[in-house]
């Protein structure tokens, strides 16, 4: 539990995933707003969109026609990031100071629902499941091409993080190298995983399963919880109870775990400010380089910028550019009206309105 202390004064805190700091002044969380505002998002979507490029049945901006899907739909992106088949080279000058070399992958594009106008939370328990499913099986597929060493699931939900069609999706880039942050928390769970021959994740939900202060919601599967070291304002960790070092290694029972929490959580964040709340979600799993990785634990981790209504966002800029992430709610607060929002278990086939 933390101090009386460090709830009211400012202090720092590790992330032993990454290495990093983040500062926390909770005394600046009451100080008067006269920056942005952002927008309501107060549309109301069709069920079908018919000039959505993800919708069923329509063109898409590359060309290529949707077949009339029925659950989710997968396809290769029409202007990917990375591409199949890029050369192998690389530039080193300067003495290690001036350095590029190619990177090979696959993008893709996964439509969760053919329904434009759903969310996540706003899926049934059977259509979370069916997308994790998918993430599974293309996890499975793409770590199998011979030049891939990692799979990012991700999403970006909701304009204010960059997405730019409603349509319920997702997207996976299968990179040739490692990315920045998967590559810090590979160092340090594996140095932590030498040292106590336990993984770091499964030591840490123990603890915060004791504690209780930032657990959000969870079942036998999967834990949501604020993590200690959260940067924005109410961003959680979605945590494998059990450890297992990428998606097709959760079971069945495990998927129906996870789907559940998600759709839960999802369903937190919408009623906390009454929005359709924004935010990145990505899923972190173990490299596909045929090394076994007992040290890695299966986690997700959601990023909202939402700071304290549905019209104010937090920014990262000046000293968190510069210096380091701050922020002014305390993880513990964020998780307690989090948890006021998510605590009920949904009935599984409750889903879109």
């Amino acid at each position: 539990m933390m101090t009386t202390s460090f709830e009211q004064q400012p202090h720092r805190r590790l992330n032993p995933l990454t290495g990093e700091w983040v500062l926390v002044s909770p005394h600046r969380a009451a100080r008067p707003w006269q920056g942005q505002v952002e927008p309501v998002a107060g549309e109301h979507l069709p069920a079908h969109d018919a000039t959505c490029y993800l919708c069923p049945g329509n063109a898409r901006a590359g060309g290529h026609r949707n077949p009339d899907y029925a659950g989710t739909y997968v396809f290769d992106n029409d202007f990917p990031a990375l591409v199949t088949g890029t050369p192998d080279v690389r530039h080193d000058a300067a003495g290690g100071l001036v350095v590029a070399e190619s990177v090979p992958g696959i993008c893709r594009v996964v439509c969760f629902s053919p329904r434009h106008d759903l969310t996540l939370s706003q899926m049934t328990h059977e259509g979370v499941r069916g997308v994790i499913d998918t993430w599974c099986a293309q996890t499975s597929e793409l770590s199998a091409h011979h030049d891939i060493r990692y799979v990012q699931v991700f999403e970006n939900r909701g304009a204010m993080m960059g997405c730019s069609n409603p349509h319920p999706h997702g997207q996976i880039w299968a990179s040739g190298d490692v990315p920045n942050e998967p590559a810090k928390e590979l160092a340090t769970q594996r140095a932590y995983f030498s040292a106590h021959g336990r993984t770091m994740l499964g030591d840490y939900l123990a603890y915060e399963r004791t504690a209780g202060e930032r657990l959000v919601v969870e079942n036998e599967h999967c834990v949501a919880l604020v993590p200690f070291w959260a940067v924005w304002p109410f961003e959680t960790l979605l945590v494998a109870t059990h450890p297992v070092a990428d998606l097709p290694s959760l079971s069945g029972d495990a998927r129906d775990g996870w789907a559940d929490v998600l759709r839960r959580l999802t369903r937190a964040y919408d009623r906390l400010f009454d929005v359709s709340f924004p935010y990145s979600l990505g899923i972190h799993q173990a490299p596909c380089d045929d090394d076994p990785h007992p040290e890695w634990h299966l986690h997700a981790h959601v990023y909202p910028p939402l700071l304290r209504s549905a019209t104010v966002r937090k920014f990262m800029v000046g000293y968190e550019l510069l210096a380091s992430p701050q922020r002014d709610l305390t993880p513990e607060s964020a998780a307690e009206r989090l948890r006021e929002r998510g605590a009920t278990r949904e009935s599984r086939d409750t889903g879109a309105p």
